[in-house]
């Protein structure tokens, strides 16, 4: 958000005094906020949002003496309420919004005699605060900084390298399968059937890229429509993922293999109640997925089933094929983060648009791993409750960890490749973390993650002499 946020306190008349925040924009060329409640002074809160105060007339007389006031958006600047409200004695003016909350600018040189603190409210937070706080409530405002580093980022990298982890090594599993069926002629037919692998070529992997970009384009222009598509697809390829995740695992438990006989087939009843709870699971998100207390961690879970699956099941077939993916989504993320502010009307990219829903949208796409911010402030009262990693970030470095991983398999490495690519994954986060911090703005995190990941494999594979056939991949005999 590029205007300065900030926290509205507000205490109601009960015993004890019932308290809630909510978020303000405001101008810091105009008016500073205290960094904190110590030693705030109160001031009565008066709900005029009958009106928009483009007149003086529009209110009672002595109505606005010595209190805050708030105020419908209207046609007249914002100014232009301050000085009339300032006139008439406010002590804060607060101006609700049904729209999504904006950077407060207007021309402060013909408005010098201007000293009213302002700012801008959702009108949905007034309306909350009359229901929770009572009819008399007491406000202030202030704006705390920014905290330096949030603890929730631990939590994204651990899951971030455990789903890469864990995704190369099921591959590399995957892969050892697939060598011994090779090895036994009577097995290798029965892997064949088995066999839910799809692989990548060059060419497949440039056309994977376009329609990325296409689909990406059309979420900006057609939101409201496809999100409702996306979260279909969502549930739909989380749950079936799910699936196949703890089938693996019920897959290696010597109990409970009774079977059910059906048109010719035969099926495990376990399996069947794994589906059930699979596709139950998926439901419930899909139902509540708007509850901010507990649906983020039904979405973290469906959300790592689908990395896992995706990295097992999506085989790059050579070093080659890595470098061309990878290459081309770095260079995708970039020009959608940094490239399209120039080129969009209101100078925000297209990348963080679709993530935060373009146009206010409260519907959000189901394509990120979510942890709430455990370190309180104005930017996570705002808008950013929640700290972000997308899909992406851990697909498409995971295609390579798997590739490392199913190359040790084939060479008989000892997990050189795939434990030497995992470290350099989880480098690469902490470095993404670091920027984060630093720059405080959202990074594309690709473009720490994808240098770290190849110059780190092509190294191992140069220092041991392998190159060749770590560019070629399993197109020779192992």
């Amino acid at each position: 958000v590029t205007a300065d946020e900030g926290i509205l306190h507000a205490s109601g008349n009960g015993v004890p005094p019932v308290t809630k925040d909510y978020c303000i924009i405001y101008n810091s060329n105009w008016i500073s906020l205290p960094k904190s409640l110590d030693n705030a002074t109160y001031t009565t809160l008066e709900n005029l949002t009958s009106t928009v105060l483009c007149d003086s007339s529009e209110v009672p007389a002595g109505s606005m003496k010595d209190k805050a006031v708030v105020v419908m958006r209207g046609n007249c600047t914002f100014l232009e309420k301050a000085r009339i409200a300032q006139s008439l004695g406010a002590k804060m003016l607060l101006i609700a919004s049904k729209a999504r909350l904006s950077l407060i600018s207007d021309n402060k040189t013909d408005f010098e005699d201007v000293t009213l603190p302002l700012a801008l409210i959702r009108y949905s937070d007034i309306v909350d605060m009359q229901l929770v706080l009572g009819s008399e409530v007491n406000v202030t405002m202030y704006s705390p900084p920014l905290p330096e580093f949030d603890c929730s980022m631990v939590v994204i990298f651990l899951i971030a390298v455990f789903t890469v982890a864990l995704g190369g090594y099921w591959s590399g599993v995957a892969e050892l399968e697939n060598l011994k069926a090779i090895a036994s002629p009577g097995e290798r037919e029965t892997r064949r059937k088995k066999e839910e692998n799809v692989t990548f070529t060059p060419l497949t992997v440039i056309l994977f890229v376009v329609i990325c970009c296409v689909m990406l384009v059309l979420l900006y222009f057609f939101y409201k429509w496809l999100v409702y598509v996306i979260i279909s697809v969502f549930c739909l390829a989380s749950a079936m993922s799910l699936y196949n995740c703890l089938a693996a695992l019920i897959g290696e438990i010597p109990f409970g293999q009774c079977r059910i006989a059906c048109c010719n087939k035969s099926i495990e009843v376990r399996l069947i109640f794994l589906a059930a709870f699979c596709i139950a699971a998926a439901v419930v998100w899909a139902v509540f997925r708007n509850e901010d207390r507990w649906a983020w961690i039904l979405q973290d879970i469906l959300g790592i089933a689908f990395c896992l699956n995706f990295i097992k099941t999506l085989k790059m077939p050579n070093f080659k094929s890595c470098v061309i993916l990878l290459g081309l989504l770095l260079l995708y993320d970039v020009f959608f983060v940094f490239i399209t502010p120039f080129i969009t009307k209101n100078g925000a990219s297209i990348m963080v648009e679709v993530a935060a829903g373009p146009f206010g949208n409260s519907e959000k796409l189901p394509v990120v791993i979510r942890v709430p911010r455990l370190e309180y402030s104005a930017s996570t009262l705002c808008d950013l409750p929640f700290s972000l990693l997308g899909f992406g970030d851990i697909i498409v470095p995971g295609l390579l960890v798997a590739y490392c991983r199913r190359f040790d398999v084939q060479t008989r490495s000892s997990s050189v490749y795939y434990i030497s690519c995992t470290i350099a994954y989880a480098v690469g986060m902490v470095l993404t973390f670091v920027v984060l911090a630093l720059m405080k703005m959202g990074q594309p995190a690709l473009l720490y993650l994808v240098p770290c990941t190849l110059i780190t494999s092509s190294l191992v594979a140069w220092k041991r002499k392998e190159m060749k056939k770590f560019w070629r991949g399993n197109s020779y005999q192992v």
